[in-house]
């Protein structure tokens, strides 16, 4: 049995009000699968052409009661999946629908913009310089190593003699509202998100290793040197690589820390235990355990290119990278909802779209006062 055409739109509305049958929740459901946001840019000229390719694809997969599901929604309803879904995904549609919605405002007026990229490089002898206002070229010589900002905004660290004197410590550090990125003498790249902070010699290489210490998040291009491992602590987790691609994220407010593998291979350690990831896999450590797991990789270090992309996430963690990113004070008021979120949206945005797009679903409410978020239900 094949469903009579209905519009999107409308479809939306009955959700929205709760009165969708089983089989129109499940035509939202197979809706996602099919199309999703970060593919397709709504607008209200281009919904209605987006509306029916996205119809008959919806039909097809329907038709006979066949219902498809992802893995990451085998334990949960469609109506739970669908509530998730549309929370964001959809979101973007209601963004675009609602031409009266009103940016959330500081007191003079002026709209909460996102972060941008700057931070702080503290040398070896204490000195302290701003990124963000420095210009460019050569900041300072260390270990035989010249320290330099290029004219892309990025750190770099050149060899101009022989490795000299170890022990000379530098730490680049973001605040709340930075993300920053570093070339390492080796050639192996460093993206710091919001809020961390990554400490290394100015040389790199340490008793025949070269290492890293790191708070927060990072992304992790490191140069092949079999002869050197690349070794990267953080809290008391350890990750040995030669060369490959892969995300860390180890805030010291946040219960976990997580090691995703992108590319090559990793060791992930913890006092006596070891793990090898594999790419597409996920070391979580929590206390002294690691949990391995296969996931989407390219989601977890898609913050390095410009989005907010939420996966089976509850809106604690996603106002946790809203405080960072926006640099503001989130303050909750009452018990928060259980539901979770998926979706994607750009870090570039005010954060007037994050908040409406997660209000649109009438499952949690924002209030401004300055720099502060108040969050209720």
């Amino acid at each position: 049995m094949i469903m009579e055409n209905i519009d999107l739109q409308d479809l939306l509305n009955k959700y929205k009000t709760g009165s969708c049958t089983p089989e129109e929740l499940t035509l939202l459901e197979n809706w996602y699968l099919q199309w999703k946001v970060e593919d397709h840019r709504f607008t209200e000229d281009g919904l209605a052409d987006v509306n029916q390719k996205m119809w008959m694809a919806v039909t097809e997969q329907t038709a006979g009661h066949k219902l498809i599901k992802l893995p990451l929604w085998k334990r949960i309803s469609v109506a739970a999946a669908v509530a998730a879904i549309i929370i964001l995904s959809v979101g973007i549609w209601f963004f675009y629908s609602d031409r009266n919605a009103q940016p959330y405002l500081l007191s003079d007026n002026s709209p909460v913009v996102p972060g941008r990229s700057g931070a702080t490089l503290t040398l070896a002898n204490g000195k302290k310089i701003i990124l963000t206002d420095t210009v460019n070229g050569k900041l300072a010589e260390e270990a035989g190593v010249v320290i330099s900002k290029s004219a892309g905004g990025l750190l770099v660290y050149e060899f101009r003699e022989n490795r000299g004197i170890s022990g000379q410590i530098n730490t680049l550090s973001t605040n709340n509202g930075e993300s920053y990125q570093v070339r390492l003498p080796d050639g192996s790249k460093v993206w710091l998100n919001a809020a961390s902070s990554i400490t290394y010699a100015a040389n790199l290489y340490e008793d025949g290793k070269r290492s890293v210490k790191l708070e927060g998040e990072g992304y992790f291009e490191v140069a092949k040197d079999q002869a050197h491992p690349f070794i990267i602590e953080s809290s008391d987790q350890q990750v040995e690589v030669m060369g490959t691609h892969f995300n860390i994220r180890a805030y010291k407010d946040e219960d976990v820390v997580k090691t995703t593998l992108v590319e090559g291979s990793v060791k992930v350690s913890v006092h006596e235990l070891q793990k090898m990831l594999s790419p597409g896999f996920e070391a979580v450590k929590s206390g002294n355990n690691i949990q391995v797991h296969s996931v989407d990789a390219e989601l977890a270090v898609a913050w390095k290119d410009g989005k907010f992309v939420f996966e089976n996430e509850k809106i604690e963690a996603i106002m946790k990278m809203v405080e960072r990113w926006y640099n503001v004070q989130v303050v909750y008021r009452g018990e928060m909802p259980e539901d979770v979120f998926h979706g994607s949206v750009s870090r570039f945005e005010n954060v007037s779209q994050v908040l409406d797009i997660l209000e649109s679903t009438g499952r949690i409410h924002f209030k401004m006062d300055g720099r502060k978020i108040y969050v209720s239900q």
